[in-house]
């Protein structure tokens, strides 16, 4: 469903070392916004939410909401440092344009955002 690099898993485990509590969860949403439409969210949470879909990629906990997860599924997220300093990188194999920044993109799906 999901698939993180070494680096995304890496750069994760560091940020979710200095959150309290220790067991929280990753949450990976879409969002409307950027400039191709749609975007990334990735933050830390410690509820559960009904409609949330949790997965265990390598030790991680992921909750995904279920208007994102259609969105989400196959996504590659990595992890990467340049001069410009470091970020999370999503490639989605259904993703139709993206932005130049990697987190934006567009698709032929539409996305229902509740709330």
């Amino acid at each position: 469903m999901i698939e993180l690099s070494q680096g995304a898993r890496s750069e994760i485990g560091r940020l979710k070392s200095k959150q309290l509590p220790s067991n929280i969860f990753v949450r990976l949403a879409v969002k409307p916004g950027g400039c191709s439409g749609w975007f990334y969210d990735m933050s830390f949470d410690e509820a559960v939410k009904l409609d949330d879909r949790l997965v265990d990629c390598h030790g991680i906990q992921i909750l995904i909401d279920a208007a994102s997860l259609n969105y989400i599924n196959g996504l590659i997220v990595d992890y990467s440092e340049d001069l410009m300093g470091g970020g999370f990188r999503f490639h989605n194999k259904s993703a139709i344009a993206t932005c130049g920044c990697g987190n934006s993109f567009s698709t032929s799906q539409y996305i229902v955002v509740s709330g």
